[in-house]
């Protein structure tokens, strides 16, 4: 077995230029130790320039032994750029071993490579394994997820304590311990995919625009056998909502995108059918209006989006059927 696994890493840009480049960075010395890795970074049309200042800086900095630029004629989203240099990669004549997805907000902090190649060596049944993350001050942000039900939904919708407390086995996020556990999804900042998986389940399903996609992946995953574990000592420093803005941390809640709702509705209907993504929206409306009802009587503060419960009903599965929400239909390995 080769001592250093072969490895495609994949960043996703769009308008994030000097993101993408301090991310390139973080990664030269994980590169030097693990000298069979290459580095894609897909620019998803970000028509800013950014592009051009990633291609420059590479050239600079003689990094074209080890990065390439893909560039997209769209914005496809982040299901779409991936694949736009995972699909080539699978089908050429010596395939990588593992396919590491970073978000192009993301510092790579060291041995976190090797950290994921080696759990995935030493476990041929797991098929996805993800880094712990750290928010911007280096502070530890131990999260994994339970697949969306309509129990999270309820949860989700309604912030009671007690309730929160006999949900708890059914809440979406899982709050991780110093030691790797076996999860249902991660989040797709730091995602490191064993070639078999793609060949067994297909690429990301590139109807999913922004968000869901990599719950959606990690769902076919586990469907077709495959486990996905969390890994806490491959670290990685993650700034969320450079890219959308929908996560990022501001003193002001932002009005969530359409396509948040269209990707949720997708995942609901794709996975288990109209009714029930139908029924999980009902669940969900019901719960929200309580806890916004509880709000105001106890005059909490309004740290909701605005116009949540409007764009909710809007997007909702009762009345909307079609699950087709990208800007192309969903791929496979071909």
């Amino acid at each position: 077995m080769n001592d250093s696994p072969s490895t495609l890493i994949v960043i996703v840009n769009y308008r994030s230029g000097a993101l993408v480049i301090d991310c390139l960075k973080s990664l030269e010395p994980e590169i030097w130790a693990n000298p069979a890795t290459q580095v894609a970074v897909v620019d998803n049309c970000s028509g800013d320039g950014s592009a051009q200042r990633i291609a420059d800086h590479i050239d600079q900095a003689q990094w074209g032994a080890w990065v390439r630029l893909v560039r997209s004629d769209l914005n496809g989203g982040f299901s779409y750029g991936n694949n736009l240099a995972i699909r080539p990669a699978l089908h050429s004549a010596q395939p990588p071993e593992f396919y590491w997805l970073l978000n192009p907000d993301t510092l790579v902090r060291p041995g976190a490579l090797r950290a994921l190649t080696d759990f995935l060596r030493k476990r041929p049944q797991v098929g996805i394994a993800g880094s712990s993350l750290e928010d911007e001050a280096g502070e530890l942000w131990p999260w994994a997820f339970r697949f969306p039900s309509v129990m999270s939904e309820l949860d989700s919708g309604l912030r009671l304590g007690f309730a929160s407390r006999f949900l708890s086995r059914w809440s979406l996020a899982r709050e991780m311990s110093s030691v790797p556990e076996k999860v249902d999804w991660l989040p797709g900042a730091s995602m490191m995919v064993r070639h078999d998986v793609f060949q067994s389940i297909g690429l990301m399903d590139e109807s999913y625009f922004l968000y869901y996609e990599e719950t959606d992946f990690c769902l076919q995953a586990h469907q077709a056998g495959w486990e996905c574990w969390y890994v806490p000592h491959s670290r990685v420093l993650h700034i969320a909502g450079q890219s959308t803005g929908v996560t990022a941390k501001t003193d002001q809640p932002k009005r969530l995108p359409g396509y948040w709702y269209e990707s949720r509705r997708r995942y609901f209907i794709k996975n288990h059918g109209r009714l029930y993504a139908a029924w999980t929206d009902l669940v969900w409306l019901f719960a929200f209006s309580l806890w916004r009802f509880r709000r105001l009587i106890q005059r909490k503060p309004d740290t909701d989006p605005p116009q949540q419960w409007l764009d909710f009903v809007k997007h909702s599965a009762m009345w909307n059927s079609h699950t087709e929400v990208g800007v192309v239909p969903p791929s496979g390995v071909r």
